[in-house]
Parts: structure tokens; C-alpha cells; sequence
């Protein structure tokens, strides 16, 4: 398939989820998403002294960037899922099937990538490192994460885990542990089920998309499956069955919104997980959610925080019309850095960022790459600009940084805040 009719695929979402760039979110304090639709809101700056500090990946001469038709270490195509902290930033380059790893945060535009992964060298694409198998090769990787020094992939359509004991410091390694399949060759969903459909288990994965570390334990967002896995104690050491599974009855369920609607112990998509010791949040895209927990849960149960719907039986989509600061449309991530929440509203191409997580359930206090609440536009029906965005899929808060990974645009965006 090529890259074009890959791309074009892949922004098409289907009836399972499994393609295409969509979801949206929020928290059970109702961020009054059964509000009208505000009028169009004056041109005050709503950024909150966020902006974009550096441009990694294509240039966009005359306001479009456009992947190379041979990757290089600097330029990316479509990537997914984004890391950043003060000693890493980790993309996943997830239509190259490759993860890209900047030792240091990169200080200026296009500046190359120090290793990668998945490919044996910078200008190779293709799955399963172009045909060479999966033991080093990637498959439209999606979350990355990097943890008490080890590094963590979602390795999304070969439906496993990867991990790295430590971040690698040269291309092309393998990496030290697979989690979901038997071992780093097979590659089927649900470990080679017979079909789709099929039951799962604990320690099976159908197109996993993100990953996080909160509240003591490992968290995968099992997105085919419809279910968040929690492994206790942290990172496991071991390719072992998961501990929690939340969204399911149990773990050989697999059924969207568990077969009988939405409601506040379902998911339809679960793309995205952040938390703190006492916070669970994830980004339900496909309900056009978010959804918390707090405490975290130790069993499968109802969320108690709700952000994006009225009420937890709801999930609306306004694929038209003025937006708003409390509701979005196909949210594919969310972040949290202290008290400070941001969710990536990918289908209404911006950013939404509160200086405190939103417990009262008010609006957004900062909106990034729209002029207000009630914008949506693609690159804001104009072109690619220093602060525009395109299906933003991926974010990673760090302090007062935040990179963005700018899907439609092949780039990855870090804002910075004075």
C-alpha cells in the first residue's frame, strides 16, 4: 500500500476503532457539555502565555508539510504518540513504524533524531521493519513512555508491548521484554486468535494505544478490546496476565460499551491514560470523553469523574458548528503534570489545558492553535502555521513544556510557557 493511500486509510475511523483520527473526552464534575453552543468569542489571547518553541519534522513551504517519500532522522509522517521530559523526547513516527529518540530536549527546528528504532537505519520505512519481521520491526507504533529509565512502546498493530531495560542509546536495538504475544515474533491480536471476535484474556492485546505508569501500577489502554489493563507493583518483569481490567466484565470480554450502550464502567474507544497517586484519567475517545477515577479503582468499577457529556449515558459528538471550552470532539489523549490537565481535542484541531484539573466542572482556562473556544479548523482553514494544529493524537506535559504530536501536519510541536 502506499504512503498516500496508507494516510487516507488511516484518517477514515472505522466501525471497530482501529483506524483513523478520531476520539473526544472529559471528567464526571459535568463541564456543562449540555450547554448551547457559545457565540463566537472575542480575539483576546486565550493561550495563557503558551507557545510554540520548536518545529520537529517537515518544513511546510507554501503552508503545507508533506512527508519526504524517504524518511530522514529530522522529517516524520504521521506520527502518533509522543514522550517528553528534561532528558527525552521519544515520537512515535508512527506511519514511518518507527519511534525516533532525542537524548536531551531538541532547542531548534528539524534537528535530527540521535537513534531510532524499528527500522535499521533513518531512511528505511515500511511494517515490520520493511519486511525484515517484527523481533526489531514496529507496526504503526502509537503511546511511548519512558519510566525509571526503562523505555515503553506501544507497538499498536502488532498488539504487544515493548520494553526497553534502559533507553537506547544506538538505533536498531531489540528490545528486552514483550508483553501480549508469545515471544517477539507472532504478532496476531489477542495472541493469534482465530478471528477478532474471539475471546481475549488478561494477558492478551488487540491494538493497544497507550501507555502510563500511575498510582502504582502499569496501565495500557487495550483499545480494540474496550478495556484498560492495570498491572500491580508497576512495570512488570515478565510477560504475565494483567491484574485490573476496567471497562470489561471481565477479562474475556471485548464488547464496545460492553454490548449494552455507554455508560460510567464502559469505554468505546480508550485511546490515551494519565493519573496521579490518587487520579485516574482516560481518554474515551470514541464516547467524546474523559473519564476519572479517584481513588484509583482496585477492581472494575464506575468512574466517578466525567469530562465532555452531561451525564454519564450520553455521548454526543457536535461534528458542526461553534465549540466550546468544556466539551470535545474525538479527544485522542490526555496529560497531567501536577495539578495542571491537558487534553489534545484532535478532531477540533487544538489543545485544551487547565492550570488545575477541572474538579468543579468549569470550562478550560487556555485553548492552543484555535483563536477561541468556538474555533475548530484544520490548521484554522488557512495553512500550516507555527501555532496551527492537524489531529493532534498525541501530548506529553512536562513542567512548562508540552509537546504535541501534530498527526496531520507530520510534525511534533514543543510549546513552552513563560
Amino acid at each position: 500500500m502506499t504512503k498516500s493511500r496508507m494516510k487516507i486509510r488511516d484518517q477514515i475511523m472505522n466501525s471497530n476503532g482501529v483506524a483513523g483520527p478520531a476520539a473526544a473526552g472529559m471528567l464526571r464534575v459535568r463541564i456543562g457539555a449540555d450547554r448551547p453552543a457559545p457565540a463566537a468569542q472575542p480575539s483576546a489571547d486565550l493561550t495563557g502565555g503558551w507557545a510554540p518553541l520548536t518545529w520537529l519534522g517537515a518544513p511546510a513551504p507554501g503552508g503545507l508539510a508533506l512527508p519526504p517519500a524517504n524518511p530522514t532522522m529530522a522529517w516524520m509522517y504521521s506520527p502518533r504518540g509522543v514522550f517528553l521530559d528534561e532528558d527525552y523526547l521519544v515520537v512515535a513516527d508512527s506511519g514511518n513504524h518507527r519511534v525516533l529518540i532525542w537524548h536531551g530536549v531538541p532547542e531548534r527546528d528539524e534537528q535530527p533524531a540521535d537513534v531510532v528504532l524499528g527500522q535499521p537505519d533513518g531512511t528505511t520505512e515500511g511494517r515490520a521493519a520493511s519486511g525484515r519481521g517484527p523481533e526489531r520491526g514496529m507496526n504503526l507504533p502509537t503511546g511511548v513512555l519512558v519510566h525509571d529509565g526503562h523505555l515503553i512502546v506501544a507497538d499498536a498493530w502488532h498488539h504487544r508491548i515493548l520494553i526497553w531495560n534502559e533507553v537506547p542509546r544506538h538505533s536498531d536495538m531489540a528490545p528486552d521484554l514483550v508483553l501480549g504475544q508469545h515471544g517477539p515474533s507472532p504478532v496476531g491480536p489477542n495472541r493469534g486468535a482465530a478471528d477478532q471476535d474471539a475471546p481475549c484474556t488478561a494477558d492478551s492485546l488487540y491494538w493497544p494505544f497507550g501507555v502510563a505508569v500511575a498510582g502504582g501500577r502499569f496501565l495500557v489502554a487495550d483499545t480494540g478490546n474496550r478495556r484498560v489493563l492495570g498491572w500491580d507493583g508497576g512495570l512488570p518483569d515478565t510477560d504475565r496476565p494483567a491484574d485490573l481490567v476496567l471497562g470489561q466484565p471481565d477479562p474475556r470480554h471485548r464488547e464496545e460499551n460492553r454490548g449494552r450502550g455507554v455508560g460510567a464502567d464502559s469505554f468505546r474507544w480508550p485511546h490515551a491514560i494519565a493519573g496521579s497517586d490518587q487520579l485516574l484519567l482516560v481518554a474515551d475517545a470514541g464516547n467524546h470523553r474523559v473519564l476519572g477515577w479517584q481513588p484509583h479503582p482496585d477492581r472494575d468499577s464506575d468512574a466517578d469523574l466525567l469530562l465532555g457529556q452531561s451525564d454519564f449515558d450520553s455521548a454526543d459528538e457536535w461534528p458542526y458548528g461553534p465549540q466550546s471550552g468544556d466539551r470535545f470532539r474525538f479527544p485522542y489523549s490526555v496529560a497531567l503534570d501536577g495539578g495542571r490537565l491537558a487534553v489534545a481535542d484532535t478532531a477540533d484541531n487544538r489543545i485544551l489545558l487547565w492550570d488545575q484539573v477541572p474538579l468543579d466542572g468549569r470550562p478550560a482556562d487556555h485553548v492552543l492553535a484555535q483563536p477561541t473556544f468556538a474555533a475548530n479548523g484544520e490548521n484554522r482553514w488557512s495553512s500550516v502555521q507555527r501555532d496551527t494544529l492537524c489531529w493532534p493524537y498525541g501530548i506529553s506535559l512536562h513542567g512548562d513544556r508540552l509537546a504535541v504530536a501534530d498527526s496531520g501536519n507530520n510534525r511534533v510541536l514543543i510549546w513552552g510557557r513563560n
